[in-house]
Order: structure tokens, then C-alpha cells, then sequence
């Protein structure tokens, strides 16, 4: 039996029928589908694969199980078809088989079919069903470069064969960024079918609990002092994210704190790291810190540094700046055009250059400059929101549909 829940809003016939289909349950995906479930111009119902991320899963990047204390589930309309694969998993083709996505999308008579992946069976199953149907095909991706995380050659010349015909199997594509965009048209797509839906947070809810915080007593249980600079990382401690150069960052600067939230295999060899340079006193690990435990985090911070080798995009940037404070990211990351103005809402920096990231870090604390860039940050990201992602979202779902009826 399908596990659904109902959404009891009056519907007329013109409303766009919209099905989303994504791997599992994710915790800066929410908010958005109650949005658009909550929206007039559009009827939403997401098809998740998996459930494991509702229920708590094992993060093997955490390196431990991990439940979002925010709702995942409420206040739109979803479904779970069973998952028929022997080896359950999201992160293999055939870790996702769900045979039921083909009734429930040729039922549903839907306008509009969102594809949240394309590496697993499944999907495939709801392109086919939403072509069988007559419905538009949307794929989404994040992508911004050809380059695999693991940085293996072949998977390179791979992509840059599959993508462009994988991505004209829709009738569009979209992406969190100017960043993404660029990639797509350097993959030969044209443009009217490339759609940006800007990768958003809910502002509201981080700006709120920043707001109500005691920076004052965050720093006193972190055991740092009241008027030291802190830097802070928010991720994974894995190789790709590059925390240890924050570490190595704050050893050139002086008195810069660095404390990190979040946990991973690289913990104890960070830890080793800032005792070898002499500067264990100003590193803080805090380990995985929840959604709701989150936001006191970054008010007690001075700045975000997110230094990764490959960062589709960097949500925690958005985070940072609803919390009201500016941040310094590496080049590599897709949110830099988007949100980071140089000298205005933080800084940007070559991945890997420890130095450039130093030099980030001490212009930061300039005269004034602090101030000016928390300021527009938080101006930034007023602008890039959930409200920009609802519309830009309806406006190509109806677009879509309008398209697919006239065919």
C-alpha cells in the first residue's frame, strides 16, 4: 500500500499537474515542495524512491546515522512507491527499482514529470511513463563541470558524451546557478531550454533562530573568547570539502579561530593537524550539528569558509547569510556568481591556495569591512530565496504544461 499524504487545497482543471521525482526525503528540498503545494497556480505530488533519510540512515561521510530534526514529510502531497530492488540503495542503478512509478505517473495524467536524478532504474522508468503519458520531461541537475569529484579521466570523456544526449531527452533542464547554466551551453544546449530555479534555503527559518541566539553563550560552551574572530566551516570532514585548510589558514593568521561543525573519517587527522601547528587552542570541532542546532551556530561566528575542490553549489553559504554573516568560498564552488560579490557579501579564493584563503581572512577584518559584508550579505540573500525559487519554478512548470497541451 502507498504511503500518501493528502492535500486538501481546491484545485481547478487548468492548475498544472506537477510530479517530482527524487531519490529520498531531503531536508533543504521540504520547504520548498510546501510551497509549491501551498501554490494555486500549480498542483504538486512527489514520488520518493527511497525512505531512508525520513526513517535516519547511515552517512558514510558523516560517519554515522543521520535524522533531520525538521519536517521532511509535511505539507504536501508525496507518495512512496515500494522499492523492488534485492540490494536497496541510492547510490547504485539498480539500488532504486520502483515499478509502481509507471502506474502512479500514467494515473496521475500529469502535465509535468521533474526528474531529481538520472542514475538509477527508476528514473528511467518515470521518463519513459511521462513520455507513454504525453507529459514534459524536466530533468534537474547541479552540475557545473565535467570533472568527477574522484577526478578519474575516463568518467570525464564519459560525461562530456552522455550529458548533452541525456539532457535532450527533456524537454528542459534545471539548475541552481548561472554557474550551471554556463555548463549546459557549453554542452551545446540551447538556451530556452536551460531554466534556472535558484538553489534556496528557507531564509526565514535560519534568519529567526539566528536572531533569538546568545552568541555570547555559544562561544562561552565552545570555549572561545568572547572577542576572537571566528572562523567557521559547516560540512563533512572529508577530503573534497578541504576543511584542513582552514586549519592551515588560521595558523598564518593570527588570532583567528577556526571551528568546524560536522564530523567525518578526516576528524583525528585534523585534530593532529592543528596540534602540529602549534594552534590546537583555537581549533574547536563541534561534530554533527542538526538542522535546528544550526543556526546559533553561525551568529556566534564571524564568517563562513567553505574551501572545497567541488562543491556543486554550497548551501551553506545560503545558510550563513540569512544567519547574517558573510562568507570566503573557493572558486570551485557554483554558488560564488551568485552570491558572493568580492568585498560586498565575502570573499572568493583559488581552491587549495592556503595563502589566498589567509589573505581572505585578514581582509575580512579590515576596518569596516566586517560590517559592510554581513550587511550585504544578508541584502544578498533577501534576493535569492525561497520566493525566487517558487517562481521561477511555477513559471517553467506552466510554461511546460502549456507547451505539452498545444502538442
Amino acid at each position: 500500500m502507498y504511503a500518501v499524504s493528502h492535500d486538501t487545497s481546491g484545485r481547478i482543471d487548468s492548475t498544472p499537474k506537477v510530479i517530482i521525482v527524487s531519490t529520498h526525503p531531503v531536508q533543504y528540498a521540504a520547504p520548498q515542495y510546501r510551497r509549491l503545494a501551498a501554490d494555486e497556480r500549480v498542483e504538486l505530488t512527489v514520488l520518493f524512491l527511497s525512505m531512508a533519510s525520513a526513517e535516519g540512515a547511515v552517512d558514510t561521510d558523516f560517519g554515522r546515522t543521520v535524522r533531520w530534526d525538521v519536517p521532511l514529510l509535511e505539507g504536501f502531497r508525496w507518495s512512496h512507491p515500494p522499492n523492488r530492488s534485492p540490494r536497496p540503495s541510492v547510490h547504485r542503478f539498480f539500488g532504486l527499482l520502483n515499478p509502481g512509478v509507471w502506474r502512479l505517473i500514467r494515473r496521475a495524467r500529469a502535465d509535468v514529470v521533474v526528474l531529481h536524478g538520472y542514475r538509477a532504474a527508476s528514473f528511467w522508468i518515470a521518463w519513459a511513463a511521462a513520455r507513454v503519458s504525453r507529459a514534459s520531461v524536466a530533468w534537474t541537475t547541479d552540475a557545473t563541470t565535467l570533472a568527477p569529484r574522484d577526478r578519474r579521466s575516463w568518467k570525464f570523456g564519459l560525461k562530456g558524451r552522455v550529458l548533452p544526449w541525456l539532457f535532450r531527452t527533456g524537454d528542459a533542464t534545471l539548475v541552481p546557478s548561472s554557474r550551471g547554466r554556463r555548463f549546459l551551453l557549453s554542452l551545446g544546449l540551447s538556451p530556452e531550454r536551460i531554466h534556472v530555479t535558484p538553489y534556496a534555503v528557507d531564509n526565514s527559518f535560519f534568519a529567526s533562530r539566528a536572531e533569538s541566539a546568545n552568541p555570547s553563550e555559544t562561544r562561552r560552551a565552545w570555549g572561545v573568547p568572547k572577542e576572537a574572530f571566528v572562523a567557521l566551516f559547516v560540512g563533512k570532514l572529508v577530503e573534497w570539502k578541504r576543511p584542513a585548510d582552514l586549519i592551515r589558514a588560521a595558523a598564518i593568521v593570527p588570532d583567528t579561530w577556526a571551528v568546524l561543525a560536522g564530523d567525518g573519517v578526516l576528524r583525528r587527522r585534523l585534530t593532529e593537524l592543528a596540534g602540529s601547528l602549534g594552534i590546537r587552542q583555537r581549533v574547536q570541532f563541534l561534530g554533527f550539528v542538526n538542522q535546528t542546532e544550526l543556526p546559533p551556530v553561525y551568529r556566534a561566528a564571524d564568517v563562513l569558509v567553505l574551501p572545497s575542490a567541488f562543491e556543486p553549489f554550497g548551501l551553506v553559504v545560503n545558510e550563513a547569510f540569512a544567519c547574517g554573516i558573510p562568507a570566503i568560498a573557493s572558486d570551485a564552488c557554483g554558488c560564488v556568481e551568485d552570491l558572493i560579490v568580492e568585498g560586498e557579501t565575502g570573499f572568493s579564493f583559488p581552491s587549495g591556495d592556503v595563502a589566498a584563503l589567509a589573505d581572505r581572512l585578514r581582509r575580512i577584518q579590515g576596518p569596516g569591512a566586517w560590517e559592510r559584508m554581513a550587511a550585504g550579505a544578508r541584502d544578498r540573500i533577501s534576493e535569492w530565496g525561497p520566493e525566487a525559487n517558487l517562481e521561477a519554478s511555477v513559471a517553467v512548470f506552466r510554461r511546460l504544461a502549456a507547451r505539452g497541451r498545444h502538442q
